[in-house]
């Protein structure tokens, strides 16, 4: 039986190199080198050997015994080794017939991606940690942290790096290597990664006019007539054309603590700046810094910090960790001023893909996203609308005035239902109770901030973007009787006080003296995210702190 499965095995070896020159390669290489596996080649025949009686005489009988053992042995094995265990269902792959029929090569590769762990805080300082592979981006790791907490996805969360010691902060950008940026960190420091809500992240897409400032621009080459802002957002995202960001800035001056007021030009190769003046001219021009090995960080207390002459700071730092010497720091005079140079450099520097981080915000590199998973709409003005059914047949309410009117309605005959409830099982009465659910009803809602100072709210929305219809509601410092309304509109922070007004025993809220009333602050703000009335515009997003 063995011969037979050699011989068969062996002829179609031999069939599949006639077929196959690569086959008959591999096959005549197998036939030169051989297989350790296998027992080594029969030798050739001997010639008869000679009578057994003079061979008794030549060797002694121990030797002889011996001999025979051993032949007996090896006779033996040379069975076992030549009766294979499976035969070989792909001769065509090597002639040998004791080749391995698994090879290691035949396998698929192991995952060679290794998992590290980080951690990742929120802006009240809880944690989490994330078991995560080596080439995880920041937008991977946002929709992990997305789909664990159960948030409402609307392309806003982003990841930040955050650097206490010398008070920086940055965007991560959603193509960001995570691991990559943790690796440019000093041992001894403590810095982290935050994960937020940044609505001014893509708006320079959705609406340009707000980032580019007609002062602020030029062009390199004379135009025919005005450019819009959206084709100077295209020119950024052109490698052939390119606008001239310019305008003073304060430096802080290398290896001292002063600062100094110059003129400065940002170009697609780098930011100069001006040795004469106003002047462009190339004689007048000095490097300052590029953008390649470099990111644009903002500076978080930049007058206490690095004694700087405004809070709207900007400094460009090295991927490579480095000390403070390396910063190269500078100082707007406004904040739409430092949100132009900012916008301008992560455009010149990431270009496209910016826009396809925009565009396709789900294209992940790890495998971590989710693509199958639809994307949940917030509450703006696109998903909220003032509806009417108590006709037959359901309508929308376009008057801002019979809106208003509705809610109103809803709102005290959704609380006459409640009061009534709770009076039938022994609770206050209705008025005492309506009164007190009006005053708290609000402190659940995520936009409400309880005691916060100015300060601080204007901080969480420069945070979360300075984007028009950013709002929170906190309690009034000067008045403790009173609510504010904080929001951002035109890329400033405005502040609207919610006045109490009383009626007839019953105490309503206004922003307008009195004219249009709320009897409690949820039917206020879903007012105004449906109708601008008194604000400067409608509300669209709430800053809210989340807990992870």
């Amino acid at each position: 039986m063995t011969t037979s499965l050699q011989d068969g095995q062996g002829a179609a070896g031999r069939a599949a190199a006639q077929d196959s020159p690569l086959a008959a390669q591999v096959c005549g290489a197998a036939r030169g080198r051989g297989d350790a596996r296998g027992p080594a080649p029969a030798p050739a025949p001997a010639p008869a050997p000679a009578p057994w009686g003079p061979a008794r005489a030549l060797l002694p009988p121990p030797a002889g015994a011996r001999g025979r053992a051993a032949d007996r042995r090896k006779k033996k094995d040379l069975d076992v080794l030549e009766m294979p265990s499976i035969p070989n269902p792909f001769p065509e792959l090597c002639c040998s017939p004791f080749t391995s029929v698994l090879s290691a090569g035949l396998f698929p590769k192991a995952n060679s991606r290794k998992k590290q762990v980080i951690k990742v805080y929120s802006e009240d300082e809880t944690s989490r940690a994330l078991e995560v592979p080596s080439d995880i981006t920041a937008r991977d790791v946002c929709q992990l942290l997305i789909l664990k907490n159960h948030y409402i996805d609307d392309h806003s969360w982003t990841l930040f790096e955050h650097l206490p010691h010398i008070g920086l902060e940055r965007t991560m950008e959603d193509h960001e290597l995570v691991i990559e940026v943790l690796s440019n960190w000093g041992m001894e420091e403590e810095n982290k990664l935050y994960f937020r809500k940044n609505y001014a992240k893509y708006e320079f897409f959705k609406n340009p006019m707000y980032f580019f400032p007609e002062h602020m621009v030029s062009f390199a080459t004379e135009t025919n007539g005005e450019i819009s802002p959206t084709q100077i957002l295209q020119m950024f995202l052109s490698s052939s054309t390119y606008p001239e960001i310019h305008g003073f800035l304060h430096a802080k001056e290398q290896g001292k603590k002063s600062w100094k007021k110059i003129y400065f030009l940002l170009r697609r190769s780098g930011l100069y700046f001006s040795t004469k003046g106003t002047s462009k001219e190339p004689r007048h021009l000095q490097f300052f810094s590029e953008f390649g090995n470099s990111d644009i960080y903002v500076s978080l207390a930049g007058k206490k910090k690095h004694g700087a002459p405004t809070n709207y700071g900007f400094c460009f730092k090295p991927n490579k960790a480095g000390g403070p010497r390396d910063l190269k720091m500078l100082c707007a005079e406004e904040e739409q001023s430092r949100t132009c140079w900012v916008t301008a450099i992560r455009l010149l520097k990431y270009g496209m893909q910016l826009y396809q981080n925009y565009m396709h915000p789900y294209q992940g590199r790890s495998g971590c996203s989710s693509q199958s998973i639809s994307p949940m709409r917030s509450i703006s003005e696109n998903s909220l609308v003032a509806m009417d059914f108590s006709g037959q047949k359901s309508r929308v309410i376009e008057n801002p005035t019979e809106a208003l009117s509705v809610a109103v309605e809803e709102g005290l005959a959704w609380r006459k239902k409640g009061c009534l409830r709770l009076a039938t099982h022994g609770s206050p009465t209705a008025s005492s109770q309506s009164s007190a659910t009006n005053m708290a009803i609000h402190r659940s809602q995520p936009w409400f901030h309880h005691k916060i100072s100015r300060e601080e709210a204007q901080r969480l929305i420069i945070q979360q973007g300075l984007v028009d219809g950013v709002f929170l509601v906190r309690d009034s410092q000067s008045n403790p009787k009173t609510f504010v309304l904080s929001m951002s509109h035109g890329q400033k922070i405005k502040h609207f006080q919610i006045i109490p007004v009383e009626d007839d025993g019953e105490l309503f809220h206004t922003l307008d003296d009195g004219h249009t009333r709320f009897t409690d602050l949820i039917q206020l703000v879903e007012f105004y995210q449906l109708n601008k009335g008194v604000l400067p515009c409608k509300l669209k997003h709430y800053c809210a702190r989340i807990a992870l």
